[in-house]
């Protein structure tokens, strides 16, 4: 207890991770590096090694294992943003044929670094020697690309479209919240902190982002208090997961018809995830909602409740001036997708084998190794994405996503150097 009598903030934030006592069922370990595998493109006959955790942090890491995270990161930034391994369901609503969702790199953030093949706290000889498509040192040259500038929509996320105060009575409603939802700790919440009953987060950021989750539905939390559970059930129904994001886009006032819907289900879960991203002007937006369901109801929901609101016509870079920010550091164009090149099985070798002596001395005059990778832009398409501002605000706006001789994408903002502000602030 402080002076103030109140829970230390790290004991609350504890007490409240409906997660703190649950531990891996037998055979986890073994299937989630197994899927990640199978996601670079590695051969899954043989059953992958397990670290040992006790001593992993002596040794240098196997190569194989940032390619693996990076691949994994930037398939759950890219694709539908769910786990490597997931069986896909089909879309299932009016937005069908809607352009995929672009993301955007956030100015050197963790997260833009992970979506554009960094990891973070390596040294770029060790990204370009590990994934050579990430960013860095890349030449890129394209042929036929338009050089007609003109101009496109752009939008930004309202959260005052409505008091918020209505909105999270609303939402807290339609989850079937009994708690009241009041104004603390930065945001509007409901439920106790100690993860005991259903409990709902409302932060008032750009685009008021939600958590919901019901612990006494969560099939993969230990009831009885024992260490270990198996969780037992049998996953819900494609339609049945998706009918139940669909109810609560309704609960909240909004129209269904304007999302794209997916769902997804890991082999042998008790659980099943379904998606709704919104859809506008033909292009899905990477701001999803997003649920999980068990036999028994709703385990968790997150989203973002602010509308999307039209901010009128942005003067939009040429296809060939947007290909030139690739190589200017202003812009530092993203991967979202690897490369086939980089899935190959044979860039990596089967078994990590651990050094026996240091390298090499350099000799007196040796070349400097500066890799530099050739990519080859083949073709550009112009969408949406959104941005966080440095004031927390939302936008959504022109972007071109590229994509290059090996099935690499990249992406970088299409609006005009005119209406962009560079100042660092």
């Amino acid at each position: 207890m402080n002076s103030d009598n109140e829970l230390d903030p790290v004991d609350r934030l504890r007490a409240a991770d409906p997660a703190g006592d649950v531990q891996p069922r037998a055979g986890f370990a073994d299937e989630v590096i197994a899927s990640v595998t199978r996601a670079v493109g590695e051969a899954a006959a043989e059953p992958a090694p397990v670290a040992d955790l006790a001593t992993a942090g002596t040794r240098r890491r196997p190569r194989w294992i940032p390619v693996a995270a990076v691949a994994a990161s930037i398939v759950v930034v890219a694709a539908a943003g769910y786990g490597i391994g997931a069986t896909a369901g089909r879309s299932t609503n009016l937005a069908d044929g809607a352009a995929p969702a672009i993301s955007l790199p956030a100015g050197g953030s963790p997260e833009s670094m992970m979506q554009s093949g960094r990891e973070p706290g390596l040294g770029g000889a060790t990204d370009q020697r590990m994934y050579p498509y990430g960013f860095g040192r890349n030449s890129f040259s394209a042929s036929g690309l338009g050089t007609s500038a003109g101009t496109a929509q752009a939008y930004a996320f309202d959260p005052n479209t409505a008091p918020v105060a209505d909105q999270a009575a609303a939402l807290a409603a339609a989850l079937e919240v009994q708690s009241p939802v009041e104004l603390r700790e930065g945001g509007w919440n409901a439920g106790p902190l100690d993860g005991s009953a259903p409990t709902l987060s409302i932060s008032l950021d750009g685009v008021l982002s939600f958590y919901y989750q019901d612990p006494r539905l969560n099939p993969w939390l230990c009831t009885d208090g024992a260490e270990e559970c198996v969780p037992t059930g049998e996953a819900p129904s494609e339609d049945a997961a998706i009918a139940a994001l669909r109810a609560l886009l309704v609960g909240v006032g909004r129209d269904p018809e304007a999302f794209e819907f997916t769902s997804r289900v890991w082999e042998g879960s008790p659980t099943r995830t379904a998606e709704a991203r919104p859809v506008v002007d033909g292009h899905v937006i990477d701001q999803p909602w997003s649920l999980e369901m068990a036999e028994s109801g709703i385990v968790s929901a997150n989203g973002a409740l602010a509308d999307i609101v039209g901010l009128g016509q942005y003067p939009v870079a040429s296809e060939q001036e947007a290909f030139e920010r690739l190589s200017d550091p202003r812009f530092g164009g993203a991967m979202t997708i690897l490369p086939a090149a980089s899935r190959e099985p044979a860039s990596t070798p089967d078994q990590w084998v651990p050094p026996t002596e240091p390298p090499a001395t350099p000799t007196e005059g040796s070349s400097l190794s500066w890799p530099v990778i050739d990519v080859t832009i083949v073709s550009a398409r112009l969408g949406l994405a959104s941005q966080w501002q440095p004031d927390g605000s939302v936008m959504v706006v022109p972007a071109y996503e590229f994509t290059d001789a090996d099935g690499g994408v990249w992406s970088v903002v299409a609006v005009a150097d005119s209406r962009l502000n560079f100042a660092f602030e």
